[in-house]
């Protein structure tokens, strides 16, 4: 029997975890092989590779990014391959596993909730060795009639599962990003989210989970995801495995957590201090600071605490923050989705993301819809429309400001110009300023095409003489050096004021033959070359002294002429360069 377990992944770098479960599950079973496909190969190109290997059983893991491609590639399937039988497992389709049989009646099997279980038994049947009635967690066909056998209860004892990981090809895993998990289930019960309904926190062995992240580490993959929902719920066993990373880091590896803050303490947050800046990257799920929302959707939190960690967090300057907000939440209408937007803006954090609600299947607000009067989409992602607190212009509007706040803010790449816009005309309400660059951005059609990186700082400048039109010349130069600040660049846009220096070019080139300068600002390069050196470097004239405004925001600059050295060579997650004032 030839079985294919594979998937459709968002990015040819994801790896997919949930596959490599399964064949290893059944490894003393069957010989099963593993294709991963992303949603963006052409489905033509699946098809054949499908087809051309001429497969017995096929298992797609699927979600709400993939799925109807997925059943796409199903329908074909069995077209071109009547016998050859198809399941389907995961989120997408356990729900309203009854419902997919009907609209999919190429699709032969469904398996129900934690897969490693089922597909064993599924194996064993189509063995010839169990009774398809006695496979649980399986929904199937017999005739015309859909039957869906009781549920599998959850695999207590997580080490049960064999390791993935135990006889890796690192070659299959090199610059990958991996997901793991080293736990299961959630000590939280929010409504909007799948793990509300399981019930319990189960762990995998921590001697296993050091195994496994070592040989990943010794692949040297690019990044480690940890899809625990709530990494830090026992701090003992988080702690462990973070000191466990710090002590095997291989200069490469990063690693992704998704942390609840309130429950990081003064002992977790002082051990967090000595972390390798850019090693840890944090995702903190706040999604709203409205407390009534909070309530209807059985989120617990406290937004006091939080802001405290958060900001303690940054002030360590070493672990790159990600914090999550939700649209659409019951009794958030679109003024306090503002607070709270402020509320989390003004912690000064690097990553805001703006997302809104999805009417996932299983979840408790998908259940209790009706009650607030939710309008959906009807097809995946679920996303909301409208419901009686916000309005469905209100949600373009936000829709509009979450793609200024990308392009803005979260890309980092205007890190000084928001801050001076804000800090200086926008203090009462961060949201305020995105919410009118939109406007902005909208009323100029500019969201109606793609825009390269100089037309964004053109249109940033054009918003800011025509709307504020204050200190228009030090704006100037701000954007002039967040423009420059990114990497090196042969050509500064004409719309940035250029000061004309008499034998510039030479005189940089003589600065850079100083063994001086070098060990001052350059000590990387010493007896190198000047002209190998000026591939890494970028001299440029200012009219205002531009880093003592970056040193503090409030500064009152008056002209002030002076030469910055930008250096690229050693990059951090908090600056794309480092920038010093010099005399040429």
């Amino acid at each position: 029997m030839k079985i294919l377990l594979t998937t459709l992944n968002s990015k040819f770098i994801h790896t997919n975890l949930a596959i490599r479960y399964l064949k290893e599950f059944v490894r003393d079973l069957e010989e099963v092989e593993i294709r991963e496909y992303t949603i963006n190969n052409d489905l033509d190109y699946i098809l054949k590779d499908i087809y051309k290997n001429d497969y017995d059983i096929i298992l797609f893991s699927t979600y709400i990014w993939n799925v109807y491609d997925i059943v796409k590639l199903c329908d074909n399937i069995k077209k071109v391959k009547p016998n050859t039988k198809i399941a389907l497992g995961g989120p997408e389709v356990t729900y309203d596993s009854e419902c997919s049989m009907r609209n999919y009646p190429f699709v032969d099997y469904i398996l129900c909730g934690e897969g490693e279980l089922v597909f064993r038994d599924l194996v064993l049947h189509l063995q010839g060795k169990k009774h398809i009635e006695d496979v649980e967690g399986v929904v199937y066909r017999d005739g015309n009639e859909i039957i869906k056998n009781k549920p599998k209860a959850l695999l207590q004892n997580l080490d049960e599962i064999p390791s993935p990981y135990e006889n890796l090809d690192p070659k299959e895993y090199e610059n990958r990003i991996v997901y793991y998990e080293t736990s299961r289930g959630c000590p939280f019960n929010c409504q909007y989210c799948l793990s509300s309904t399981l019930k319990g926190l189960r762990y995998f062995g921590i001697d296993r989970v050091k195994r496994d992240l070592k040989k990943l580490i010794d692949a040297r993959v690019s990044q480690i995801k940890f899809i625990d929902r709530t990494f830090n719920a026992n701090k003992k066993f988080a702690m462990e495995i973070m000191n466990f990373l710090m002590e095997n880091d291989n200069d490469y590896t990063t690693y992704h957590f998704e942390v609840t803050a309130h429950l990081l303490d003064d002992e977790m947050l002082d051990f967090l201090k000595d972390c390798k800046e850019g090693l840890f990257q944090f995702e903190i799920g706040v999604q709203t600071t409205n407390q009534k929302s909070l309530d209807a959707v059985g989120r617990r939190d406290d937004f006091k605490k939080l802001s405290y960690v958060v900001q303690k967090v940054a002030s360590y300057r070493n672990i790159h923050q990600h914090l999550d907000l939700i649209a659409g939440l019951p009794y958030e209408g679109y003024e306090s989705f503002e607070n709270s937007f402020n509320d989390v803006f003004n912690l000064g954090i690097e990553h805001l993301q703006l997302g809104f609600l999805k009417m996932i299947k299983g979840t408790g607000v998908r259940n209790t819809a009706n009650d607030h009067g939710y309008k959906y989409k009807d097809y995946a992602p679920y996303e909301i429309l409208y419901n009686d607190y916000i309005s469905y212009t209100e949600i373009l509007k936000l829709k509009d400001i979450e793609e200024i706040l990308e392009k803005y803010y979260n890309s980092k790449n205007f890190v000084l110009s928001m801050r001076y816009i804000i800090h200086n005309f926008y203090s009462q309400s961060p949201f305020k300023f995105f919410e009118d660059f939109a406007t902005y951005f909208d009323e100029n059609g500019y969201f109606d095409m793609a825009q390269g990186k100089n037309a964004l700082y053109k249109i940033l400048l054009d918003f800011y003489n025509e709307k504020i039109n204050v200190n228009k010349d030090l704006f100037n130069d701000i954007l002039k050096y967040d423009y420059i600040s990114l990497g090196k660049t042969s050509n500064v846009p004409q719309f940035f004021t250029k000061l004309e220096i008499e034998d510039f070019k030479n005189r940089c080139h003589v600065f850079l033959q100083d063994e001086e300068n070098l060990s001052k600002y350059l000590p990387s390069f010493t007896n190198t070359p000047a002209k190998h050196i000026i591939k890494y470097v970028h001299f440029e004239p200012f009219r205002f002294n531009i880093l003592e405004l970056k040193k503090d925001i409030r500064s009152k600059l008056e002209l002030d002429e002076n030469i910055v050295l930008f250096v690229y060579d050693d990059k951090k997650i908090f600056e794309k360069s480092k920038a010093y004032s010099v005399e040429i």
